[in-house]
């Protein structure tokens, strides 16, 4: 089949468009930045027990589902009550890594991702260390020129606890919230 240059051109043209219309904008692409940035803020602020600024990671409204939908908070309040209550003590350490996002804009002010977490949490109250891999599955929402978290779902893939005591040589070196209590803000110096 012998194509004319006039049908090489339009078959280019075509793929060109083509190509566009999946590329992302340059709009598009500092959402996604934007919303990487929001889920590290999440996590740091959790492992860091930095509550206020936590809340502000939330849209109003937002909605959670916890340890395989056990918990279900629901509203800024009760999100961070939960969490509170269940990460708030000093004895209690985390390590929340979120890696390899998967974000997808969905309209000019909502988007998804998924994450994938690799959790490492130390508890000295219980003697216990225990490693969690799941996967967060999020809503956002852009209100205001700022995206929150609209909702946002952890599923176990795997969890796996272990006694501290069991392990002789094991020993914390550092502990950036020694001496605090558990009502005082634990802020980063």
């Amino acid at each position: 089949m012998t194509e004319t240059i006039t049908e090489l051109e339009d078959r280019v043209r075509q793929l060109e468009a083509s190509a566009t219309a999946d590329a992302l904008t340059l709009e598009q692409r500092e959402d996604i930045e934007a919303i990487k940035a929001l889920k590290y803020r999440y996590f740091r602020t959790l492992d860091h027990k930095l509550w206020d600024e936590m809340a502000d990671c939330f849209a109003p409204g937002a909605t959670t589902s916890y340890y395989d939908e056990r918990y279900q908070p629901e509203d800024v309040g009760q999100i961070m009550g939960f969490l509170k209550h269940s990460m708030g003590r000093f004895s209690l350490f985390g390590f929340h890594h979120g890696h390899q996002p998967e974000i997808e804009i969905t309209g000019p002010s909502t988007a998804r991702g998924r994450w994938f977490l690799y959790n490492y949490m130390i508890d000295t109250k219980y003697d216990t260390t225990m490693l969690l891999a799941a996967i967060y599955e999020d809503e956002y929402v852009k209100a205001d020129g700022q995206w929150k978290i609209a909702h946002t779902c952890s599923t176990r893939i795997v969890e796996e606890k272990l006694r501290r005591s069991s392990v002789p040589s094991l020993e914390i070196r550092a502990n950036v919230f020694e001496g605090r209590q558990s009502g005082s803000d634990a802020r980063f110096k």
